[in-house]
């Protein structure tokens, strides 16, 4: 074993999945899980599931799949908790959310009725299109305390080994930094004062940390996100990472912008446009929220593209994002692009994309991952922001000094040769000259 390189502790015993929020995208998830456990599905979009991983050389032929090479808690022990303002079982939410068919849902209805959600910590200040009677009552420092009582009855209650908590709410209203969030003092003087700084999805993130559980954020909300809580991850030895789920057109965007920008062809124009009638639509029609989700989505573009170092190419594109909500349309999302390309000698073409995908089903394999992969993280000993997840998040979680890398393929290379490194094997670096050295020497 490398000097440097973690040992990792096996996963043993019970792993519990903490889920703030059991509608559309928690119960997708927990359906899923729970058919593909029963031989009644397979866990499509998943990398911990389906994906492989490359060690060594090509002519090596070393391909294994990633939950056979790394040690990942094997589906078959995680169980499920959540918190919800709704108070409906975890059946009754997805017949709700009408997501998965009544045929998919018959296969699992024994196992969802039995999941209820915990009373949460929410308001509708912060959500305002949302309500509901399952709720905590009390100062936010009462909140939180709550919360971790929560935590540990859940443990005890289910004989889990290990927790992890998964964001899987909705989109709070704009935040930004303030003095509050600037240390762990003034964060818990917050609490203690009602701050309006402090969102409810931060007392769910201070609760974790403090109970000694990963935190991954799926929603655009600051949430975690802030000096205190980075601090107090680092010194609890927490795993954290967000922020937002990267699920339809902004998927799309990480694809697509990277090649337009390797092939150098320009953009003067790309216009994004969202149709969506879930509760998540119906929060995102509220403008406060809205700015919380266009913030992550329009940060896109610009780190990928990077127009400082490209003016000619990109220095003067003009990027707009709208979502609509539609209620006729569910959880099935229609993404439309409008892509305004630059080429050779400033000759205009243009690219349209319609993507009607389904937003849950795109989702839940990304609950999945993160939940496996966090919790192997915590047992590596990496604490703190765990960067080399961005390849899930819309707009990732970085160290301070850096900015976030959205292109696709880089992060699917950083997420991989993390795992390669947690295991002891090389990096992949795809030079390849070792090949063609070998080759004209034996020419």
């Amino acid at each position: 074993m490398a000097k440097d390189e973690p040992k990792i502790a096996p996963p043993t015993g019970k792993l519990g999945v903490l889920l703030p929020g059991l509608g559309a995208v928690a119960t997708t998830f927990i359906a899923g899980v729970e058919a593909v456990r029963r031989g009644a599905g397979l866990p499509i979009g998943s990398l911990t599931q389906m994906g492989t991983i490359r060690l060594g050389k090509r002519t090596d032929s070393r391909m294994p799949l990633i939950r056979e090479f790394v040690p990942l808690a094997d589906l078959d022990d995680l169980v499920f908790g959540a918190w919800d303002p709704i108070p409906d079982d975890a059946l009754k939410s997805a017949q709700t959310c009408g997501v998965l068919k009544e045929s998919d849902l018959r296969e699992v209805e024994d196992f969802l009725s039995e999941i209820k959600p915990m009373s949460a910590v929410f308001s509708r200040d912060y959500v305002k299109k949302l309500d509901g009677p399952n709720v905590k009552k009390g100062s936010k420092k009462e909140l939180a305390e709550q919360l971790r009582e929560d935590i540990r009855r859940f443990k005890d209650e289910n004989k889990c080994e290990r927790l992890v908590m998964v964001w899987c709410a909705s989109t709070e209203v704009f935040l930004k930094p303030g003095p509050v969030h600037q240390s762990i003092e003034a964060f818990e003087r917050g609490l203690e004062n009602d701050d309006p700084g402090i969102a409810p999805s931060m007392i769910y993130a201070y609760a974790a940390i403090r109970e000694r559980v990963p935190f991954a954020n799926g929603a655009p909300n600051l949430t975690a996100d802030i000096p205190a809580l980075h601090a107090l991850a680092r010194d609890k030895k927490v795993p954290i990472g967000g922020k937002d789920f990267k699920t339809g057109q902004t998927l799309m965007k990480t694809i697509l912008a990277p090649g337009f920008k390797a092939r150098m062809l320009g953009l003067s124009g790309w216009f994004s446009t969202n149709i969506l009638g879930n509760r998540d639509g119906e929060v995102l029609d509220d403008p406060e929220s809205f700015k919380t989700k266009e913030e992550s989505k329009l940060g896109v573009l610009e780190y990928i593209l990077q127009p400082d170092l490209y003016p000619e190419l990109y220095g003067n594109l003009f990027h707009k994002v709208r979502i609509n909500y539609y209620p006729p349309r569910g959880d099935n999302k229609e993404g439309w692009d409008n892509i305004d390309v630059v080429g050779w000698l400033g000759y205009p073409m243009q690219i349209k994309i319609d993507f009607l995908c389904r937003d849950s089903i795109l989702a839940a394999p990304i609950v999945l991952d993160l939940a496996l992969f966090f919790d192997l993280a915590q047992r590596a000993g990496m604490s703190g922001v765990q960067e080399w997840l961005s390849f899930y998040f819309k707009s990732p979680m970085t160290a301070p000094e850096l900015y976030p890398e959205h292109d696709i393929f880089i992060q699917l290379t950083k997420l991989k040769n993390t795992l390669r490194w947690l295991m002891g094997e090389a990096p992949i670096t795809h030079l390849g000259t070792e090949y063609y050295d070998d080759y004209y020497r034996d020419v």
